[in-house]
């Protein structure tokens, strides 16, 4: 990425990994190396993001099995988040415990109140390799968690129970995109 070029401007957007695929449901690999590669999975990741309306986008979302996530995210206060994180781990989460509606963009057109805290502070790597610490509160914290989330192996449906988990789990099993994959 150019220095203070647009994020996602030089990318290539890629297919979106979807609900039900291996590597959304397997933690992702530590990045051990800092280069061009992982220059251009960012880029990529951030036209990819654009692309699809989203404000967060994990590496195993676009098929990479690796601990990398971008996200373009407002707070609560309308405070815009602009950034990515390698290596990324959530390292407090706490607060009002909040169920607010969560989607994502590997389970497109669906929705469900999903619990999380209002506040998030997660550490990692800047594409570079240099140590990045990034606060999140309301909605950027929510949006932190889940991409953490990623990376780890689990989608926001993991984190729901009962009927609200089966109804979303009944939806996405019967959404135009399960059929096609």
């Amino acid at each position: 990425m150019r220095h203070g070029s647009i994020p996602g401007a030089d990318g290539r957007v890629r297919p979106l990994t979807l609900h039900g695929a291996p590597v959304l449901h397997s933690p992702c690999a530590e990045v051990t190396e800092f280069g061009p590669e992982l220059e251009r999975l960012v880029e990529d990741m951030f036209a990819t993001m654009y692309a699809a309306g989203g404000v967060g986008l994990a590496a195993n979302q676009v098929g990479e099995g690796v601990r990398v996530f971008v996200y373009d995210c407002p707070d609560d206060e309308d405070v815009r988040h602009l950034g990515h994180l390698v290596n990324p781990r959530l390292v407090e989460a706490d607060g009002v415990t909040v169920r607010g509606p969560e989607g994502c963009l590997s389970l497109p057109g669906l929705e469900a109140g999903t619990p999380r805290f209002d506040r998030a502070v997660v550490r990692g790597l800047s594409v570079s390799g240099e140590p990045v610490e990034v606060h999140g509160t309301g909605f950027f914290a929510r949006c932190l968690q889940h991409e953490c989330d990623h990376l780890d192996g689990l989608v926001y449906a993991d984190r729901l129970t009962g009927l609200r988990q089966r109804r979303l789990l009944r939806k996405a099993a019967r959404a135009q995109w399960a059929a096609e994959g």
